[in-house]
C-alpha cells in the first residue's frame, strides 16, 4: 500500500479580461445554471455545500424540463446531442459498437469513460465493462433539469469525473397525474414513438411519492433508406458463388439473381440492407420517495428499473459470413445441373472445387441484446443543528445483458470436421438463396452474458460553522464525508466464441474482475471579503478526497476555487483541480481477444483503424520500409483483405495504473444592470491528463513508424508485424498507459429576455451556448510527438476510438417567442469545419448547420401540445471518402434528416 500523497497546491494568478460579445442567440435549453438560486437553500452540481444563494465556481450548462419537451424527447439523445460540450459518444447510429444499443455520453472528446453520470448527485449504475452509463436507462419524462459541469470534479464525486459530470435531476416533487404520448417521425423513413405516465402525491405535509412508467420504441433504419449511405465499394464475396474446378481451372458461378454464368463476378453488394439505426424497445419503471419520519429524520430514495431490447451489428459488423476454400464435390451430388457438370473434372467420383461464396442465406450478423438495469437507493437525512445537516445513503445497481448472435455459424462440429465441407453434397450450395443452407450450418450462437454490479454507501455532514463563529464576510461553509464503493463485472462467452469456432467472431475472451475503494472527502467555502469597493463578495474554497483502492493504491484528488463578485454586474470565478480515473474492467481485467486483421478493411466500422501500407502507397520513408522488409511501391494492394493475413489482438492489461491530471477553469459572469435580463458567461478551461489509458490503432502505429518517425527504434513499429513477403501479419492493440491528452478552450454562453410592448406575446427569449477549442493535443506514446487534433476528423485523433470528429467550434443558437400559454422556438446548431487527421490527406468537411423549429402551447388547462420540425431543411450529413462509417460520421452528425415531432401531454 502506498503512503498518503503529499499534495502541493500551486497558486496561479489568473487575470480574466471582460469580453465584448455579440449576442448571437440560441435556444434556452443550454443556458448556464449559475445564479438562479439566490435566497434558496439548494445544492449546486459540483459541491455538497448547501448555502443560501451559493454560486458555482465551475461552468455549468443546464437543460430545462421545458426544453426537453420542446425536443419531443423520448430518450436522452433527443436533446443531449444539442449541447456543445457533449461530443459524439455512442448513439443510435453507432453500428458495430460493443455498447449494443446503449447511449453513452462523452464530454469534450475525452473518451466515454472519462465523463461521470450522476442522478440527483449520486452515481448512476454503469453497464458492460466500462465506467460509462447507458443513459437510456434514465426516463426522460422524470427529468426536471440536466446539468453539465465541465472541467473535472473528482475531488467532489470521485474517480472518472475527469472531463466533468452530467447530473440528471429528477422531479421528486411532482404531484398529480401526467400522461404523455410522443412521436418523432423522419420524412425519409424511420420513427420513434412512445408514451409515459407519472403519478405523484403528497404524503400529508411530510413527504412525496412519485411513480413513473415509460415505453419507447425506435424503428430500424437500413442504409438503403438514405441516399448518402450508399456504399458502392462495400463489396462482399459473391452471394451466388464463384466456383473453380481445380484440375482444369475452369470457373463458373451465379449472378445475384441466380443465373448460371461462366464469367462470374467475384463480389456482391448488399450494403443497402445493413442497419444504420438500431431498433430499440425500452420500458422504464421508477419510483421516487421522501418522507419526514420526524422533524430530524427524513427517509428518501429511488427505485429504477429498465428493460431495453436492441438489435445491432456488434463488433464484427453486419458483413455476412463467407467461405473461401477447396471442397470435394461428389459426382452423385443431386444439385449438379448439366451446366455445372460440364465445368467439373471428376476423378474417382469426386471433383476438387475452389469455392468463394458469401453465406448470405444465414443473414447479416446481428447481436440481439436484452439489457436489464436496476438501481435501488435509500437514505436518511435531516438537521443535526440549525446550521448543520447530515445525510447517509446506500445504493445498489446492477446491469445484466444477454446477447444472442444471429447470422453466424460454427466452422467445425464437435468431432472437429469442417461443417461446410460436410454438407456440400447434401445441401444445394449453388447460387443465391440456397434452400436448407441456413438450417444446415446454424444461424445463431448463444453469444455471451455481461453483468455489472455497483454498491455505494456514503455519509456526509454539511452546513456552516456559524454556531461556533463567523468571519466578517459570513460563516464558513463545509462538507465532510466518507464513501465506500465496490464494483464487479464479468462476461461469460459461449464455447464457440472462446475457441474461435465461428466464421465472424474471432476469439473472444471471458473475464471477471472486482475492486473496491474507501474514501474520505471534505469541502470548505470561506467568505473572505464583502461589501468593499470592487469587492461585493469574495469567497475561496477547496475540496480534498483521499481514495484507497485495493487494486490501484492510495491517491488524493483536490480542488481549489474562487468566486469574486466585483459588483452586481461582474463576477469572476475559477477552479484548479487534480483529477483521477481508474482503469475500467475491460482495460485492467479483460483477457486477450482477437479478430481477423482483415476485418479492418471489410468491416465498415473498423475501416478508420487502418489506412493502407505507406510503403506500398509510396508515402512511407524508403529506408524504413527497406529496414522492415516491406513490399515495393505499387507491388500489391495493401487495402485488400489478403494483405492483412493475421489477427488483430486486443484486451486488458493488469499492470495499468490510474490516469492522473489537472484541470483549470477561469471565467467571468456578466449580468449588466443597465441591460436587465442579460447574462453572459465566458469560461476558459484546460484539461491535462497524463498516463491516459488507451490503445494505439494500426493506422497510428503505421503512420508513426513509416512516415512521421521512421527510425529503427520507434516502439510503435512493433505493434504491426510483417510476414516474410512483407505483407502485414498481426496487429497488437492491448490497453496501455500511453501519453497525454491536453485540451484548452472556451465555453461561452449568453441569454437575454427582451420584453417590450411592441413585441408580440410576452417577450423574446434569446440565448447562445458555444464551445471553442483552442488546442487539443493527443500524445499516443511518450516516445512520439503529440498530434494537434483541434478541428480534425478520423481515428488518428480519437482518444478512445469512439468519437471520430473533433471540431474546434460548436454552438447552439436560437430564439424563442414567449406566448401567454406557450412558446415558439427557433434553434440553430453549428459544427465547425474539420480536416482529416490522416497524414498527407487534404480532405476537409465544411461547417455543418442544422435548424429546428418547435412550439408548445396549452390549448386548455392541463392539456399541452408540442410540435417540432428538427433538421428543418433536411440537411444530409457530410460525406467523406475514407475513415467514416456509411460515408459519414454518425457519432457527430444528424443522420435522420428532417424529423417531425409531436407530443401531447395531459396533466391533472
Amino acid at each position: 500500500m502506498k503512503g498518503n500523497p503529499m499534495v502541493k497546491f500551486n497558486r496561479n494568478a489568473v487575470g480574466v479580461a471582460a469580453l465584448a460579445i455579440a449576442l448571437v442567440n440560441a435556444p434556452a435549453f443550454a443556458q448556464s445554471a449559475d445564479d438562479s438560486a439566490a435566497g434558496a437553500d439548494i445544492v449546486v452540481t459540483g459541491t455538497r455545500i448547501s448555502l443560501p444563494g451559493v454560486k458555482s465556481s465551475s461552468p455549468i450548462a443546464s437543460t430545462s424540463e421545458e426544453q426537453i419537451k420542446l425536443q419531443s424527447a423520448l430518450t436522452i439523445e433527443d436533446f443531449s446531442t444539442k449541447i456543445p460540450q457533449l461530443s459524439g459518444g455512442v448513439r443510435q447510429g453507432s453500428q458495430g459498437s460493443d455498447a449494443f444499443g446503449a447511449q453513452v455520453l462523452e464530454l469534450r472528446n475525452f473518451g466515454q469513460s472519462r465523463s461521470l453520470v450522476l442522478i440527483d448527485g449520486t452515481r448512476a449504475a454503469p453497464f458492460s465493462f466500462r465506467n460509462s452509463v447507458d443513459v437510456n436507462s434514465i426516463p426522460a419524462s422524470l427529468i426536471k433539469r440536466t446539468d453539465v459541469l465541465t472541467g473535472g470534479a473528482a475531488a467532489v464525486y470521485g474517480a472518472d469525473a475527469v472531463a466533468g459530470v452530467v447530473n440528471f435531476i429528477l422531479n421528486d416533487d411532482f404531484e398529480g397525474i401526467r400522461a404523455n404520448a410522443s412521436s418523432r417521425l423522419s420524412t425519409r423513413g424511420g420513427a420513434q414513438y412512445g408514451g409515459s405516465i407519472m403519478l405523484g402525491t403528497g404524503l400529508g405535509d411530510r413527504g412525496n411519492l412519485v411513480i413513473a412508467a415509460d415505453y419507447t420504441q425506435r424503428d430500424l433504419i437500413r442504409a438503403g433508406q438514405r441516399d448518402w449511405a450508399e456504399t458502392p465499394n462495400q463489396t462482399i464475396p459473391s452471394i451466388g458463388g464463384v466456383f473453380t474446378d481445380v484440375a482444369s481451372g475452369r470457373k463458373f458461378g451465379f449472378t445475384d439473381s441466380g443465373e448460371f454464368t461462366t464469367n462470374p463476378s467475384a463480389t456482391s453488394n448488399v450494403s443497402d440492407r445493413y442497419p444504420l439505426v438500431s431498433p430499440l424497445k425500452r420500458i422504464n419503471v421508477a419510483a421516487l420517495y421522501k418522507y419526514e419520519i420526524t422533524p430530524q429524520i427524513e427517509v428518501y430514495g429511488r427505485a429504477m428499473y429498465t428493460n431495453t431490447r436492441t438489435t445491432e451489428t456488434g463488433t464484427p459488423g453486419a458483413t455476412p459470413v463467407s467461405i473461401n476454400g477447396t471442397y470435394s464435390i461428389s459426382e452423385s451430388n443431386p444439385f449438379l445441373t448439366d451446366a455445372i457438370r460440364n465445368q467439373l473434372t471428376f476423378v474417382n467420383g469426386t471433383a476438387q472445387v475452389g469455392i468463394s461464396r458469401s453465406l448470405y442465406e444465414l443473414g447479416l450478423i446481428e447481436y440481439e441484446t436484452e439489457r436489464n438495469t436496476l438501481q435501488l437507493q435509500t437514505g436518511l437525512r435531516g438537521p443535526l443543528t440549525s446550521a448543520i445537516k447530515w445525510n447517509a445513503y446506500a445504493q445498489y445497481g446492477r446491469s445484466t445483458e444477454n446477447t444472442l448472435i444471429n447470422g453466424d455459424g460454427l466452422v467445425a462440429n464437435n468431432a472437429g470436421a469442417n461443417n461446410f465441407a460436410s454438407i456440400v453434397n447434401t445441401v444445394d450450395i449453388f447460387g443465391p438463396n440456397a434452400d436448407g443452407l441456413a438450417d444446415a450450418l446454424g444461424t445463431s450462437i448463444n453469444g455471451f452474458n455481461r453483468k455489472r454490479d455497483q454498491f455505494v454507501a456514503a455519509a456526509t455532514l454539511s452546513g456552516t460553522l456559524e454556531e461556533l463563529f463567523s468571519l466578517p464576510a459570513g460563516p464558513i461553509g463545509f462538507a465532510v464525508g466518507v464513501e465506500y464503493r465496490r464494483e464487479t463485472a464479468n462476461i461469460d462467452q459461449d464455447t464457440a466464441l472462446l475457441t474461435g469456432n465461428t466464421y465472424r467472431q474471432g476469439v473472444q475472451a471471458a473475464y471477471s474482475g472486482s475492486f473496491d475503494v474507501k474514501e474520505l472527502y471534505g469541502e470548505v467555502l470561506i467568505p473572505v471579503l464583502h461589501d468593499l469597493p470592487l469587492i461585493r463578495k469574495l469567497d475561496v474554497g477547496g475540496a480534498y478526497r483521499l481514495s484507497d483502492y485495493n487494486l490501484f493504491g492510495t491517491h488524493g484528488t483536490w480542488k481549489v476555487e474562487g468566486n469574486w463578485e466585483v459588483d452586481s454586474n461582474v463576477r469572476v470565478r475559477g477552479t484548479y483541480q487534480r483529477v483521477l480515473r481508474t482503469p475500467n474492467f475491460g482495460e485492467f481485467a479483460g483477457g486477450v481477444s482477437s479478430l481477423p486483421f482483415s476485418n479492418l478493411v471489410t468491416v465498415d466500422r473498423l475501416k478508420p483503424r487502418y489506412g493502407g501500407d505507406p510503403c506500398v502507397l509510396g508515402t512511407g520513408n524508403a529506408e524504413q520500409c527497406a529496414r522492415f522488409g516491406a513490399p515495393a511501391v505499387g507491388s500489391a494492394d495493401s487495402n485488400a483483405a489478403s494483405y492483412l493475413t493475421g489477427n488483430y489482438y486486443y484486451g486488458g492489461n493488469p499492470d495499468l495504473k490510474p490516469e492522473t491530471g489537472y484541470t483549470t477553469t477561469a471565467g467571468v459572469v456578466i449580468t449588466p444592470t443597465f441591460v436587465p435580463g442579460l447574462t453572459v458567461t465566458v469560461d476558459w478551461y484546460e484539461l491535462d491528463l497524463k498516463g491516459a489509458v488507451g490503445v494505439i490503432q494500426p493506422i497510428a502505429a503505421i503512420t508513426s513508424c513509416y512516415i512521421t518517425d521512421p527510425t529503427a527504434g520507434n516502439p510503435l513499429c512493433q505493434l504491426v508485424t510483417r510476414n516474410s513477403d512483407g505483407t502485414f501479419k498481426d496487429a497488437y492493440v492491448n490497453n496501455q498507459n500511453l501519453g497525454r491528452l491536453l485540451q484548452r478552450g472556451l465555453d461561452i454562453s449568453a441569454s437575454y429576455t427582451l420584453r417590450q410592448d411592441w413585441l408580440p406575446g410576452d417577450g423574446l427569449r434569446l440565448s447562445y451556448q458555444g464551445n471553442i477549442v483552442t488546442s487539443y493535443k493527443i500524445q499516443a506514446n511518450s516516445t512520439v510527438a503529440a498530434i494537434q487534433c483541434k478541428g480534425t476528423f478520423g481515428a488518428t485523433c480519437s482518444s478512445d476510438g469512439t468519437t471520430l470528429v473533433q471540431p474546434d467550434y460548436r454552438h447552439t443558437v436560437g430564439m424563442g417567442l414567449l406566448l401567454d400559454k406557450g412558446v415558439i422556438q427557433f434553434d440553430w446548431q453549428r459544427i465547425g469545419k474539420v480536416r482529416s487527421s490522416t497524414v498527407g490527406s487534404t480532405e476537409t468537411i465544411k461547417a455543418q448547420n442544422t435548424f429546428d423549429l418547435s412550439a408548445s402551447y396549452d390549448f386548455v388547462e392541463g392539456i399541452t401540445m408540442t410540435a417540432g420540425v428538427y433538421n428543418l431543411f433536411d440537411k444530409n450529413p457530410p460525406r467523406v471518402t475514407t475513415g467514416g462509417v456509411f460515408n459519414t460520421f454518425p457519432d457527430t452528425y444528424d443522420i435522420l434528416g428532417r424529423t417531425i415531432g409531436l407530443s401531447l401531454t395531459a396533466h391533472i
